[in-house]
This record gives C-alpha cells, structure tokens and sequence, in this order.
C-alpha cells in the first residue's frame, strides 16, 4: 500500500479507529443529560474520511444510524460545502428525510483537520425525546411532529450559533435535556480530534485515503464473494402490517445476481396519512442491516460492504413516501424490513435466519408535572421476544432489529411521578417449534402524580403476532390495558392519580416443526414454569 502502511497492519489500524470510535461514544454518553442515551444507548458515532466514506463506527451503535450517517453527510455537504469549513464547526439536521427518518434523531458531523486541511469527519445520531410540536399517532403530516432542522451550522469556529441555540430553547419543553445532550457530542468530537491525530503521527500517515480504500476495498470483496455462494434468483416475501383504520402490506422481493443483491419493495401499501411511513433513508438502512447479518455478519462495517447492494421503492409508498408525509413512527414499517429479507431468504439461507421479533419497538413517551412541578418528556423502551434461530431458542425481551438496552426501572421511577408495579415475561408467549421464540414481558406503569399525565404510544404486532418459520408457530400478539379495559394499539391517554396503564409485548415466533422439539427442551419449558403443559403438549 501507498504511505507507508502496509497491508499486514490494515487490521491493526481498523481496530484502532473503532477504538477510537468506541471512546468517542463513551464520552458522549458519560456526559450526557438525557437517558435515552445515558441508559438506552440510542446512538451511534462514525468516522468518514474526507470523501464522506464511513470507514470506522462505535461498537454499540443503532444500525440505522451507522448507515444514514455517510448519507446526512452528503446532503450536508450539498449546501455547506467542505472547502467552506472551518476547525471547531459543527454540522447539525433532523430532517426526516435526509437523516434517520424522524425529526427526534439529530445528526451532527464536525469536521477534522490536520496542518490545516480537512481530512475526516466525525459523526454523530442521538435520539431526542423532545423535539417540540406534538408528535401523535394522528398526525396528519411532517408539519404536526415538531422542529425540523434544515443542514446548518449549529457552532462555527468554535463558536455556538447562538440564533439556533435560542431557536431551540423556545420551543423545547425540557431545554436543558436536549441541549446538554448536543454539548455532550462537542465533547466528544474535541476527543475524536485530538486522539485521531496521535494515531496518525504515531503510525505515520500522512492521508487517509489508502487506509480507507484498502478497508472497504477488502470489506466489498467479501461481501460479494458472500453473494456468490448463494444461487442466484428471486426471492420474496409479504408481511401484513396492523396499521390503523385498515391493514397494510409489504412486500418484498430479493434479487442476488453475479454477486450483486438488490432489494425491491414494488407492490408495497400507498403512504398513509398517518405516522408510520418509513423515508428511503430508513427504508435502505435497516434493509442493509438485513444484509450485513445475513451475509457478512463479522466483518467491519464500512461503505464497501454496501458497494454491491440495491434498495428500489416506488415513490409514494409506505416504504418511500413524499414529503411531507407524517414519519414520526416510521420504525412502524421499518423495523418490518429485516424480517421480510431474513423471510425471502429463509429458503436459501436457513441456518442463517431468525423468526420474527416481538417488534417493531414497543416504547411509551409520558408527559406532564415531575414532583417539582417541573414539566417532563420522559419515553420508556419495551421489548418483545426474540425469534427463535436454526440452532436455539429466542431470548426473552432483546431488542431487533433496533439495539437499544432498556432503562433501569429504579431510574425512571426517580425521573417521573410513576410507579412501576410489574415487569415480568409472559408465560406461554413464545411461538412453539424445534426451538421456541422468546416470551414477551408485560409491564405496568401506575400514575402517583397529584395532575393528570398523558400516555402516549404507538404499537405493532396486535392484529399480526410474530410469524414462525420454517414450521415454527407465531408468538403472542401485543396487548395494552387501562385499568382492565383494553385500549387502541396506537393512541394518547390520559391518566389520573391512581391509573395503571399495563403493556404485554409480543412473544417471538418459532423455529421448525414443533414435533421435533427433544425431550429434554420440553422438560425445561414445564420447570422454567414459563411454558404451560398444554402449550408444551402443543
């Protein structure tokens, strides 16, 4: 290789940018103020070369987020241009269409310099609970979800851009929260300068270029050799989405070809006038995600790997909808991505496939007066089961295909005038099969708050549980239940003194043909007293 590298050390160089990475997000979050980052971890730091071409990314990073980062960048840089930026910029958007497809993920990207040229780029997505508006399940368009942020610059030279900065604290219901939160990422990017500096003195480079060439070079090289093993064909699938006054539908067909794949969503539902369309953005990331797992599930991350890839969507569709669309639930659709690939594939590539999660992500925003009086935004993940794989049973409440960790119970409780009386898994929840998917859990959240709060939710898998594959039954659908009764699966409630508002999540979907469950994996369900008999006679 040029500059000195040689090619033994690519690998040695890879791991200490993701090293690098890695710190880059602890920064972050050991100096944030909010818990969705501080305990969810619903985030991602990456490092682009000058080129925009992400080579690097922090180990525990939303997938999402790891793929619209290089993507925000160029449209970033379309209205900034490079050669106008300056040490101690920061670039800043939410636009739902040129970032993650919601307004509540901020993107940011500061530029890095070294003898005063421009040589990389460090990036970062978080979410933000609040982003001002009044984000609903009703929510007719993009208008209704909150502040957009066009690219712009949020510091220059250093410098805060005060106009935004007052922008943003009139019309922020928590302020201090969010804008603690875009410090926090300043941070971490002094952090990012200054280390990835030393590391190239250290190693001697001069340009980043070779190093990143020859990482994504070696990163495409195996991923299309990954293609090529697999018989070339189409492949398809068709998942019924709940929707709201009347179902949807995905459908998805998977072309691999001489070591090339491209995926098409052609035949999809029409957008809706509803908050679950999913922006191209979104739609080709977590179909990347898809992917990755799928073909090269242990080599680096980076832009080479997706050099051979394809995502297609006819516009106007659920999948790829015009502005200004409502998005503001659009993991509603995307987090449906993966399952229908993994479901395309699953005759080809079945030791390599998972049946379906309980999501897409269950999660509830409450609003209204902290025991201060102060007013709050606080959200609360919950996850459903795992699908059940070739090889195993699904785990119970583990994230797919988004990878946030869920918060402490204790923790929330000290933020919000709310108790959390249960949290338990579901028994009989998981689909039965060879291996069984994972229970579901069921939470419920009772209101100790002298004023009333709102509850506000939007969930999948209520009217469609988790398939099963391969022969593998499906899980439990979802529930929600206000003090007995059952609710809406996408609404906002109100809760007075003394409410309990309870969630089932759903139960992952089973692997293979039920009958061939051993002996030995029925007796363990009957003593985990998480298996009834007559389901494991079943």
């Amino acid at each position: 290789m040029a500059d000195g590298i040689g090619t033994l050390a690519v690998g040695l160089l890879w791991q200490r940018m993701t090293g690098l990475m890695d710190e880059v997000a602890h920064t972050f979050v050991r100096t944030s103020f909010s818990s969705v980052v501080r305990e969810n971890w619903d985030l991602a730091v990456g490092l682009m070369d000058a080129r925009g071409r992400q080579f690097a990314q922090s180990t525990r990073s939303v997938p999402s987020f790891n793929a619209t980062m290089p993507k925000t960048l160029g449209h970033m840089l379309a209205r900034l241009p490079a050669a106008s930026l300056k040490p101690g910029d920061v670039l800043i958007t939410n636009d739902s269409w040129f970032g993650t497809g919601h307004l509540n993920d901020i993107t940011m990207m500061a530029p890095l310099f070294r003898d005063g040229r421009l040589f990389a780029f460090v990036g970062s997505v978080a979410h933000t609970v609040d982003v001002g508006g009044a984000p609903r399940p009703e929510a007719a368009d993009s208008y209704e979800e909150g502040l957009t942020i066009p690219p712009m610059h949020i510091r220059r030279a250093g410098a805060d851009n005060q106009e935004l900065f007052d922008l943003l604290y009139a019309n922020l219901r928590e302020p201090d929260e969010t804008i603690g939160d875009l410090r926090a990422q300043f941070a971490a990017y002094r952090i990012a300068e200054e280390r990835l500096n030393r590391i190239l003195a250290e190693e001697g480079i001069t340009d980043l270029a070779p190093l990143v060439d020859e990482i994504c070079d070696r990163s495409e090289r195996a991923m299309r050799a990954a293609l090529s093993a697999v018989p070339d064909g189409t492949y398809r699938d068709t998942l019924d989405i709940d929707g709201f006054d009347a179902p949807l539908k995905l459908c998805c067909a998977v072309t691999i070809k001489d070591g090339t794949i491209t995926v098409d969503y052609a035949g999809t539902s029409a957008q809706i006038d509803r908050p679950v369309n999913s922006p191209m953005s979104f739609t080709a990331a977590y179909t990347a995600y898809a992917v990755k797992c799928l073909f090269d599930p242990n080599g680096p991350n980076n832009d080479g790997v997706f050099r051979p890839f394809r995502v297609t969507a006819p516009d106007g569709t659920l999948v790829n909808p015009r502005r200004p669309a409502p998005v503001w639930g659009r993991h509603l659709t995307g987090h449906y991505l993966p399952p229908a690939v993994l479901g395309a594939l699953a005759p080809v590539l079945p030791d390599r496939v998972i049946a379906d999660c309980g999501s897409p992500l269950w999660n509830v925003y409450f609003r209204g007066l902290d025991r201060r009086g102060k007013r709050f935004v606080k959200m609360y993940f919950m996850n459903g089961g795992h699908g059940a794989r070739a090889d195993g049973d699904g785990p119970g409440c583990l994230s797919f295909p988004s990878n946030v960790a869920a918060q402490s119970v204790e923790q929330f409780e000290h933020q919000v005038p709310m108790l959390v009386e249960e949290k338990s898994f579901i028994a009989d929840s998981g689909g039965n099969g060879r291996y069984r998917g994972g229970h579901g859990q069921r939470m419920s959240f009772r209101s100790l708050s002298a004023t009333p709060l709102t509850a506000t939710y939007r969930h999948e898998r209520v009217l469609f549980p988790p398939r099963g594959l391969l022969g593998g039954a499906p899980g439990a659908p979802g529930r929600e239940y206000l003090n007995g009764e059952r609710l809406p699966s996408k609404t906002r409630v109100t809760l007075k003194a003394e409410d309990l508002i309870v969630f089932e999540t759903p139960g992952g979907g089973g692997f293979g043909n039920p009958a061939e469950r051993s002996a030995e994996a029925l007796a363990g369900d009957r003593a985990s007293g998480l298996v009834g008999t007559t389901k494991a006679a079943e």
